[in-house]
């Protein structure tokens, strides 16, 4: 990774122009597929359209006010403290400049505020989720489950998790 010395600023509120912005990010990593992107497009409206009560929150980095690259995750229903990070992407251009990395440290320090303990990453075993791969590792989660061919045949899905806090017995 290139550290590059960007103005990056970090907003958690959902404009109306980010459901478009964020299918045109999402279709720049030539790795989703269409349905994929239109779910990544669907959360940002659920968002504009409830607020927070559609349980979804967000991080957008921005470069000299454009979006770079965003976050999306919530609270993992019927669970205690537990979280998922739903989509961490960023665009081709910007990619490999530490914009993903400071990502996922904003959404961590947001889920450990909201007493979060454990944040998982759903993700597809398919070569072109390599990169993924590594920065979940590089990041400090570890494979926890692999459903095999669940995508389709010979798309697995990997689980990745990182216990931010221990849990207590607290029954």
């Amino acid at each position: 990774m290139t550290q590059v010395n960007l103005n990056i600023t970090f907003r958690d509120t959902v404009n109306a122009a980010d459901p478009e912005t964020i299918e045109e990010l999402t279709t720049s990593c030539n790795i989703f597929y269409p349905e994929e992107i239109a779910v990544a497009r669907e959360l940002v409206e659920d968002r504009l359209l409830k607020g927070i009560s559609c349980g979804y929150y967000f991080f957008f980095a921005e470069v000299d006010g454009r979006i770079a690259g965003y976050t999306c995750f919530g609270p993992i229903p019927m669970t205690r403290s537990r979280f998922d990070i739903y989509w961490i992407a960023v665009f081709k251009a910007f990619q490999g400049t530490g914009i993903g990395r400071l990502l996922m440290q904003k959404t961590e320090d947001q889920v450990q505020a909201m007493n979060g303990r454990r944040i998982y990453v759903e993700t597809s075993s398919r070569n072109e989720y390599s990169p993924a791969h590594r920065f979940y590792s590089a990041s400090g989660y570890h494979p926890d489950a692999v459903l095999k061919d669940y995508y389709a045949p010979g798309d697995s899905k990997l689980v990745y998790l990182k216990i931010l806090t221990e849990d207590t017995c607290d029954i």
